[in-house]
């Protein structure tokens, strides 16, 4: 558990080398009526699901980043729409936590 700014965890995604780094940077004051956990701010997108680990992840942006390569149409059809690594969609995040159920909970004033 961290409870202190600057502690981390770190997070292995079902060990297959992707390993996420979360620090706890600074503990704001509870807001009324919010949902918790609650993400504030993040950086890019979410490699997707079956990419091939770390270097199938690095593979795949080589690969989205040159139009002309062999596998460019492949790979964009696989991700099913336009993929940005460099997106960060904090909408999207708070609503998965709050469909997933992760320790949502109120804090009432």
């Amino acid at each position: 558990m961290i409870s202190q700014p600057t502690q981390k965890i770190i997070y292995d995604y079902f060990g297959n080398s992707r390993e996420h780094a979360i620090v706890l940077e600074k503990i704001l004051p509870r807001e009324a009526k919010a949902k918790y956990p609650l993400c504030i701010a993040g950086k890019r997108n979410c490699p997707p699901e079956d990419c091939g680990g770390v270097y199938g992840y690095a593979e795949l942006l080589k690969t989205i980043s040159d139009p002309k390569n062999e596998e460019y149409e492949e790979m964009m059809d696989w991700l099913g729409s336009e993929f940005d690594p460099e997106e960060f969609n904090m909408d999207g995040t708070n609503a998965m936590l709050k469909r997933k159920g992760y320790g949502c909970f109120s804090i009432d004033g």
